[in-house]
């Protein structure tokens, strides 16, 4: 019994000796290597890639490296899933269903919404009001009630959004509880949209000096707001604000509502809808209109069953 101590004791003093030489001639080799040939680990250093783990992404301005988000879904469309004949933009992927639709305020005033469904536009994004830019009151859109009950009546799914200039969570909570009260009583059948934007050629607007970082806890308020009275919640913004303004690791349970014009998404995360023009023609409303897709993920075909005969 002692000799097997004596030698397991033995093993186990070789081992930590062999792992302090090792230890030993890496320090060694290190040394020598700083002393005698310095110019070595330099280079090195600069062989090693500086955007490890990056990717490199358009923000709408720039070709800039980020570091993505782990747990947000990826935008896997490519402009290999989309066609366009006659000025018309369509999915011809096979990974989704898609629908097609518009949003509206009161700046495009009457709507025939019956020639907007009979030229084949399937749902509406419809404000339903907005926060002033300079002194900050709430608003109801003069034409919410018309265009809902006329976008409904016509057939199309409707959702609505809401123009928001808060400028800290108390007042994104604020806006989320008076859409609440707009849309109370109304058939809304698709998301209620948070939609901030900085106006940048108002310089006594109220959100110019709005730290983006604010910017994203409103989005997140408002849309838990929302949530928790019991209707979908999601959120509007372009590249630059999703890049630099929202943390959509936190957002990413709700809608995300991505304006990048263009003939194809180029943004890095997906969108559950994409506005890709705010300069379309449209049956039934004059003047320019955005146009909106909404993808909806097909499901996985099922696997035919074994065919072949029982033993």
């Amino acid at each position: 019994m002692r000799r097997k101590r004596r030698r397991s004791a033995a093993r186990i003093l070789r081992s930590i000796l062999l792992i302090l030489i090792s230890a030993i001639i890496v320090t060694v080799l290190v040394l020598l290597t700083s002393v005698f040939f310095p110019e070595i680990l330099p280079e090195l250093e600069e062989n090693k890639d500086p955007h490890e783990g990056q990717v490199l992404i358009n923000d709408g301005f720039n070709d800039v490296w980020i570091t993505p988000y782990e747990d947000v879904e990826v935008n896997e469309l490519t402009e290999e899933d989309f066609d366009k004949t006659d000025g018309e933009l369509s999915y011809t992927g096979e990974d989704f269903d898609t629908l097609y639709g518009i949003d509206v305020s009161e700046h495009q005033r009457y709507v025939d919404w019956q020639q907007v469904a009979d030229s084949g536009k399937e749902f509406v994004f419809v404000r339903a009001g907005y926060r002033g830019s300079t002194q900050g009151g709430l608003y109801k859109d003069p034409w919410f009630i018309t265009n809902v009950d006329g976008a409904r009546k016509a057939g199309l799914e409707v959702g609505v959004y809401f123009w928001s200039q808060a400028v800290n969570v108390r007042e994104a909570i604020e806006e989320a509880r008076y859409v609440l009260e707009l849309i109370d009583g109304y058939d809304i059948t698709l998301p209620v949209m948070y939609d901030w934007e900085k106006i940048e050629s108002m310089p006594e607007s109220r959100t110019i000096e709005t730290d983006p970082s604010i910017v994203g806890e409103c989005g997140v308020a408002f849309c838990e707001t929302i949530k928790n009275a019991g209707y979908d919640a999601g959120i509007y913004f372009n590249r630059q604000l999703g890049y630099y303004g929202l943390d959509l690791s936190r957002l990413k349970d709700f809608v995300f509502w991505v304006a990048d014009p263009g003939d194809y998404p180029k943004f890095y995360y997906a969108g559950s809808v994409w506005q890709y023009s705010d300069k379309g023609s449209v049956p039934g409303i004059d003047g320019d209109v955005d146009l909106n897709m909404m993808f909806i993920k097909r499901p996985e075909p099922t696997p035919e069953p074994d065919a072949s005969p029982a033993p």
